[in-house]
């Protein structure tokens, strides 16, 4: 199935250590390109993110946002009680030698070194939840892909079938091309006033019809067409072959568009190269 290179995901949870935030945003990219955007105290669980993304992603350039807001009571400091009172006791001996000492707040207390001690977090539980939300938000990020994709994968095919009916259409008339040319011929000589043997008639004929010959590039179209269809259905990737068929189509159709000695034929080639193009954009979306 088809995949867009284009997607956008946001999960959040709630866990014991905090509240966790992954936002995944991916655009087009020829290559995988991530960018990563982690607290300072997370980015070291970078390779650990990464692994988990193998072999789930491989085009496109993915920006992955983690946003941490610890739980209040793992945010909130601890008071070291046994320290606040040797510093207590500090000043009451100081307070004792002097004549008319201030008073000691408990705010000033609090600033001293050492009463207040950040609560560390348990790492290795942090470390878990971050991984596994991440997952939950690359399944997220799969799932906006994937229904862009199958958007676009139904676009391609829209114009494919568009172009198999031209190519169709082209083909159908092949037969008749021999008698126009030598219907042509006749009438432009016939306009000069000139006389052409019936042999010499023939050989001009048939030197034209080698010349606006397209069978073989009909054929080709027809292949390509039917490839694309079929790289839709796969499962893996398929954006760099889609892109390389669009170049094969629209080398086939400029042939066409070369060899065509009739209007009408001109005319279905140009059609045919506006479809490819069409297709071309959205094939560049696909991973």
């Amino acid at each position: 199935m088809a995949h867009s290179m284009t997607g956008f995901a946001r999960v959040s949870r709630t866990a014991e250590v905090g509240e966790l935030t992954w936002e995944l945003r991916s655009l087009n990219h020829r290559f995988l390109e991530i960018s990563w955007r982690l607290p300072e105290g997370l980015r070291s669980l970078e390779p650990r993110l990464r692994e988990r993304l193998a072999g789930r992603i491989h085009r496109g350039k993915l920006e992955a946002t983690l946003t941490f807001a610890p739980a209040a009571e793992a945010a909130a400091p601890q008071v070291d009680l046994a320290r606040a009172r040797g510093w207590l006791a500090a000043a009451e001996r100081i307070a004792a030698e002097m004549a008319d000492p201030a008073p000691l707040s408990p705010l000033e207390i609090l600033r001293l070194p050492g009463v207040l001690v950040e609560r560390e977090l348990d790492a290795e539980a942090l470390a878990a939840e971050v991984c596994s939300l991440f997952e939950a938000s690359v399944d997220a990020l799969l799932a906006s892909r994937a229904a862009e994709g199958a958007r676009l994968a139904a676009l391609v095919r829209e114009r494919a079938a568009a172009a198999r009916a031209l190519v169709a259409s082209l083909r159908r008339s092949l037969p008749d091309t021999l008698s126009r040319l030598r219907d042509k011929l006749a009438a432009r000589v016939a306009e000069l006033g000139a006389e052409l043997p019936p042999e010499r008639l023939a050989q001009e004929v048939a030197l034209l019809a080698q010349k606006s010959d397209v069978a073989e590039e009909l054929d080709r179209l027809e292949a390509h067409l039917a490839e694309v269809e079929a790289a839709l259905d796969r499962p893996e990737p398929t954006g760099r072959r889609l892109d390389f068929l669009m170049q094969e189509l629209n080398r086939e159709a400029n042939t066409l568009a070369a060899k065509s000695s009739e209007a009408a034929s001109a005319q279905a080639a140009v059609e045919l190269k506006v479809l490819i193009e069409q297709m071309r954009e959205q094939v560049q979306n696909l991973e």
